[in-house]
């Protein structure tokens, strides 16, 4: 298992310069880059006093050789990626094209609130998903089964933004239940320590619902499928010819394995905590590392989407890493030798 980690850890490295690689390299060649932003913004400029036609180019060769230095665009692809790995690696994510300020405080500032919603999407997901899962399979084609798998599928088949509408429309705007947006409320910093949380959950309530829409019936499927096919096993069956009851064979044998598919599936869910879904946040208002790389994309803001692309695929490569360690400790049989 060891050197099974180290092979993995050591993988990592070459993962990661091909994802940045790539990455880097479209973001050269895009069009729309800062550079020809801030031409555009000086000809609306210029074309508004008077002083010149918007397709002429208001900076001179010299202006364009120093903005090109600036940005580092006056070298060649591989040489500025190897410069900017070089950054990288003494945790220096450069500078945003947009808000001229270091990446990595930007980054820092979102982090809260990104943890706090992944974290609890995932906690609440795998506390309902596994028991509904169980419940599922235990009481198959029953009637529980059959409702609770028309209500699952209706929030995987409508994509989470739409739902995160809905839920808008009918609490927020009809109901009055819940707020329009907004991570905390305007009289946050006037509560106590209680109050504090209690703001901070009052406004989690409808994003949330809106993060785990889609993964619920992936997740309880997942789980009430995986238990099916293992309580019609043989080890079942031989658990409950020797005595065992058969709650006791489901709950000690069965279950066991059927989370297997689950450990496989839980560094997918790790590289999600900070990415989230920028459309959720976009239309709850919420501040956070989603919104904020969908605005660093159509911005051109390219530091920051390589800072946000440096912290996703770390996380992704190691959830991956974490989802083979469950799935070893979940069924005693798998050894990484």
């Amino acid at each position: 298992m060891r050197v099974y980690l180290v092979r993995r850890l050591l993988l990592i490295i070459p993962t990661f310069i091909g994802i940045t690689l790539m990455v880097f390299v479209i973001t050269r060649f895009v069009p729309g880059g800062p550079i020809e932003r801030m031409i555009a913004q000086a000809q609306q400029a210029s074309a508004a006093k008077g002083m010149q036609r918007m397709n002429e180019m208001p900076l001179s060769e010299s202006q364009l050789d120093q903005l090109k230095k600036y940005y580092g665009f006056d070298k060649p692809v591989i040489v500025s990626y190897f410069q900017w790995l070089g950054n990288v690696l003494t945790l220096n994510l450069g500078d945003s094209t947009r808000y001229y300020e270091p990446v990595w405080g930007i980054i820092k500032s979102k982090l809260p609130v990104s943890l706090f919603y992944g974290l609890m999407a995932m906690i609440i997901t795998y506390s309902v998903c596994i028991p509904l899962g169980i419940l599922k399979a235990l009481k198959h084609r029953a009637s529980i089964d059959n409702i609770t798998s028309v209500l699952v599928f209706i929030g995987y088949a409508i994509p989470n933004y739409v739902v995160a509408i809905i839920l808008l429309l009918v609490f927020s705007s009809w109901l009055d239940l819940f707020p329009l947006g907004g991570f905390t409320g305007d009289n946050f910093h006037e509560l106590g320590f209680f109050g504090k949380i209690g703001d901070v959950l009052y406004h989690s309530v409808l994003p949330l619902a809106a993060y785990m829409a889609g993964s619920f019936a992936l997740m309880t499927f997942m789980m009430k499928n995986a238990l099916l096919d293992h309580m019609a096993s043989d080890f079942v069956r031989t658990a409950i010819a020797k005595g065992e009851s058969y709650r006791g064979a489901i709950l000690n044998h069965a279950l066991r394995n059927s989370l297997i598919p689950l450990a496989t599936h839980f560094g997918n869910n790790i590289s999600l905590i900070l990415t989230g879904s920028y459309l959720v946040e976009k239309i709850f208002n919420i501040d956070g590392i989603g919104l904020l790389g969908l605005e660093s994309v159509t911005e051109r803001d390219y530091p920051v989407v390589m800072g946000i692309l440096v912290i996703s695929s770390l996380l992704f490569m190691t959830g991956n890493i974490l989802s083979d360690i469950c799935v070893a400790v979940v069924d005693p049989r798998v050894k990484y030798e």
